[in-house]
C-alpha cells in the first residue's frame, strides 16, 4: 500500500481524533490537511502510518485548540461545537460508544480540560490507544500522561449526568417530541420536558438568537408550540437526524438552505436541555446557509397576520 492508500485508510480515526479535540468540523478537515502534508513530505520511512498519522493530527489540533481558546473567550453568547450530522469514523461494534463521545455534551465536557488533557483523554477513553502510543502522540512521558489522564477522567466523571438514557427509549421519546412540536401540542411538550429544561441557541452574534436561555417546562413548551407553527409558514422544514450522535434536527429554508440544527439531551425519561446552533459559520459543512436576517423578518411578518 502506498502512502496515499495508508492515509486514506485511516483518514475517518483522525477526523474523529480532531474533531474531539477541536469541536470544530472546518478546524478538524484542516488539521488533517496538514497531517496529510507532513505525511506525504516525510522523508523517512514510517514504519507505522496509524501512529505517525495519529500524533501528528493530535499534536496538530493541540495546537489549534491553544490559539481558539482565546477567540472561543471572546465569542458572542454561549459557544457550542459545530454539529456533526454523521462521524465517518465507522465501526459498528463500538458505534454507541463513539457516538456517546460525539454528543454536545460531552464536548462542552471536553472544554474543561486543558488542551494536553483533551487530546489524552480522547486517544486513552475513546479510541483506547495504550498509554505508549499516547506519550508518543502529545509529546510526554508514559507517567505524566497517565496523571494527564485521571484528571480529565475525574473532570469529566463530575460533570456528567447521574442517569444515562438507554438508546432505544431515547430515540423513542425523541420520536414523541417531535411529533408534538409538529402538533403545536403544549401539554404533550411539556410532559417531554425536565422541569428544569432549558433551551439555549449559539448565534455567535451572526444571527438572530434568544437574548437568554429559556428555562423551565412550562416556558420552554409554550415557546416551541408557537414559533414551530410560524416557521411551517414560511416554509421552514424540520428535517428530523441525529446531530452529533443524539437526537435532533436540520431546520431548512424554502430553498432547502440550512438555518439551524437543534439537539437534545435525553436524561431520565426526559429532555434536559436544547441546543440550537443558529451561527452560520458553523453551518456551512452542511451546505448553503440559509439568511437567518431575511427569514427573521418574515417570522415576524407572519406572526402580525395570524395576530
Amino acid at each position: 500500500m502506498n502512502r496515499t492508500e495508508e492515509f486514506q485508510e485511516l483518514r475517518p480515526l483522525l477526523f474523529s481524533i480532531a474533531y474531539r479535540i477541536l469541536g470544530s468540523v472546518s478546524e478538524a478537515e484542516d488539521a488533517v490537511q496538514e497531517t496529510w502534508l507532513r505525511f506525504e513530505t516525510s522523508p523517512t520511512e514510517v514504519r507505522s502510518p496509524k501512529a505517525f498519522l495519529s500524533a501528528a493530527v493530535t499534536r496538530i489540533s493541540i495546537d489549534v485548540l491553544r490559539s481558539a481558546r482565546v477567540r472561543r473567550e471572546a465569542y458572542v453568547g454561549p459557544w457550542f461545537p459545530e454539529p456533526l450530522l454523521a462521524d465517518p469514523y465507522e465501526d459498528p461494534e463500538r458505534s454507541a460508544e463513539l457516538a456517546d463521545s460525539l454528543s454536545m455534551a460531552a464536548l462542552l465536557l471536553l472544554e474543561r480540560l486543558s488542551p494536553l488533557e483533551r487530546a489524552v483523554f480522547v486517544l486513552r477513553e475513546v479510541f483506547d490507544f495504550g498509554f505508549p502510543e499516547v506519550a508518543a502522540a502529545v509529546g510526554r512521558s508514559e507517567p505524566a500522561c497517565r496523571q494527564l489522564a485521571t484528571r480529565a477522567r475525574r473532570h469529566m466523571a463530575e460533570g456528567r449526568p447521574r442517569f444515562e438514557a438507554d438508546r432505544r427509549e431515547r430515540d423513542e421519546l425523541a420520536a414523541r417530541f417531535f411529533e408534538a412540536l409538529h402538533e403545536g401540542d403544549v401539554a404533550a411538550l411539556q410532559d417531554l420536558l425536565a422541569a428544569d429544561v432549558s433551551l439555549v441557541g449559539d448565534g455567535g452574534g451572526k444571527a438572530p438568537q434568544l437574548a437568554r436561555a429559556v428555562a423551565g417546562a412550562q416556558n420552554v413548551a409554550r415557546l416551541l408550540a408557537a414559533v414551530f407553527p410560524v416557521l411551517a409558514r414560511v416554509q421552514v422544514t424540520c428535517e428530523t437526524h441525529e446531530v452529533n450522535g443524539q437526537p435532533g434536527a436540520v431546520f431548512r429554508d424554502r430553498d432547502g438552505k440550512t438555518l439551524q440544527t437543534f439537539s437534545l439531551d435525553i436524561l431520565d425519561g426526559r429532555v434536559h436541555t436544547i441546543r440550537l446552533v443558529l451561527n452560520p459559520e458553523k453551518l456551512a459543512h452542511l451546505g448553503p446557509v440559509a439568511d437567518a436576517w431575511t427569514l427573521s423578518e418574515e417570522l415576524k411578518q407572519a406572526r402580525r397576520e395570524h395576530d
